[in-house]
């Protein structure tokens, strides 16, 4: 009977260190809060048949290094993450788009999880003539972000604002929030369909 039981508790131990381990960072850290990210709007059901991101919508982590490094062309709203993928679908251009002024400043907000050591938060705005209807890829993005805050490796607090001002840009457009770790090879990626 002991012997029984032993085998099954190590059993159940080599099983929750498998699902650890195949799960990677199922944790989640943060998520844009506005504008708000395609994530938000599938964890808050607004957009339905969203996949598992509806679960832990903070949980969009890639590579950092962006844009020499990171997500692949196609994968970055999901960060690179098959199981996010929903988030690179482009839905024909039907993602819900938030309402901004071109030339306005504007508070950008993270929902933040887990409180990391952070390098900075970036912004990336989608070129003139961006086409909602496809994947995002790194030629549909002005090359430099129009808004860097940096954070010398200071922990965020559990929601972050920071204002800045918006590109001159007129009709549907897509920015790009990576919220890049100090202490770890990751950023936090997350695309927020916006309308000027």
């Amino acid at each position: 009977m002991r012997r029984k039981i032993t085998s099954a508790l190590l059993g159940l131990g080599i099983l929750g260190s498998t699902l650890a381990v195949a799960t990677g960072s199922a944790q989640g850290h943060g998520y844009a809060d506005s504008a708000i990210s395609r994530q938000q709007l599938c964890g808050n059901r607004t957009v339905q048949n969203c996949g598992q991101i509806q679960w832990e919508p903070e949980s969009v982590e890639g590579y950092k290094g962006f844009p020499s490094r990171g997500p692949a062309d196609g994968q970055i709203c999901s960060g690179g993450l098959g199981r996010f993928s929903e988030l690179d679908d482009p839905r024909g251009g039907a993602w819900p788009t938030t309402k901004l002024n071109a030339g306005q400043s504007h508070s950008f907000s993270w929902w933040i999880k887990v409180r990391h050591a952070t390098t900075d938060f970036r912004y990336y705005i989608t070129k003139d003539g961006y086409n909602p209807n496809k994947p995002l890829t790194r030629a549909d993005l002005e090359p430099q972000p129009f808004l860097t805050v940096p954070f010398g490796g200071a922990r965020p607090d559990s929601v972050v604002r920071h204002s800045g001002v918006l590109p001159q840009k007129s009709g549907r457009h897509l920015i790009l929030g990576v919220w890049t770790i100090a202490d770890t090879q990751n950023a936090f990626y997350a695309c927020s369909d916006v309308r000027f």
